[in-house]
């Protein structure tokens, strides 16, 4: 009969395996969930509005947004690290504008 130090062991060696799975499991969905959002075109933004949550008036107005991810910036403030990605690529930033 095993001791139950070697009990407690072994439920730690699963709870990991299981963490370790549950997280491949979640990029593996987000991975699709990127992929289904693009070719769909939809944002962010999108989601938050279909949830019911539209933005805040005070929220400021989104002036660039990511093609590949469709995260947003105002232009104020910090660059995201999409932007400078983008801009370090060759991009230029009217690449990146919102097209109304």
């Amino acid at each position: 009969m095993p001791t139950y130090a070697e009990i407690q062991a072994q439920i730690e060696q699963l709870q990991a395996d299981a963490e370790k799975i549950r997280q491949d499991n979640m990029s593996t969905a987000i991975a699709q969930i990127r992929a289904l959002m693009k070719e769909h075109g939809v944002t962010l933004d999108d989601l938050s509005k279909a949830n019911g949550k539209e933005s805040s008036a005070s929220s400021p107005i989104a002036k660039y947004r990511d093609p590949e991810t469709g995260n947003s910036w105002s232009g104020r403030g910090k660059k995201p690290g999409w932007f400078k990605r983008h801009i370090e690529a060759g991009e230029s930033e009217e690449s990146l504008l919102v097209k109304p």
